[in-house]
């Protein structure tokens, strides 16, 4: 179950709910054991593949590529860039900020037309809500426990 609380956004004065984690990431090892759990193949098996694909799939994605994992989505490198007013000004290596890799969700039209994106059955899903202290525990967030064992996360952000 996902959890979720209030959050308050100073610049436009709004509440909203935020989806936030809780707890340590699933790791490798623990992904491998359920996929083993599940499939005819060895969890070492599972992890032997799941230790290549970072290497893999950068390889792919450098060659201009984007990775379609089925079932799963789609990953592409994007570019956080800043603008030059003038074409004259232009400088890729200067106007690039940072290499991002983008997912987007395999998405699947259903019987009555829509879309449903792949790991999002919200017929499943049941939110439970946390107090408004509640921190955001996801590593890849800047929370969770951090080196030197301090807690760490944005407050008053969408997301």
């Amino acid at each position: 179950m996902p959890f979720w609380k209030k959050a308050y956004n100073k610049r436009p004065g709004v509440y909203y709910p935020q989806a936030i984690v809780q707890g340590d990431p699933v790791e490798t090892k623990d992904l491998a054991e359920e996929l083993a759990f599940v499939s005819t193949v060895s969890r070492s098996d599972v992890n032997a593949v799941l230790g290549d694909i970072a290497r893999v799939m950068n390889t792919l994605m450098a060659q201009g590529k984007s990775v379609h994992i089925d079932g799963l989505g789609y990953f592409r490198y994007v570019l956080d860039t800043k603008g030059v007013e003038n074409l004259e000004d232009f400088d890729f290596e200067k106007q690039v900020k940072a290499v991002r890799v983008q997912f987007t969700p395999e998405r699947e039209k259903n019987s009555s037309g829509a879309y449903t994106r792949a790991l999002v059955d919200t017929k499943k899903l049941e939110w439970i809500e946390l107090g408004a202290d509640a921190k955001d525990q996801d590593p890849a967030q800047g929370g969770g426990t951090q080196p030197g064992g301090e807690e760490e996360g944005e407050e008053g952000t969408f997301g």
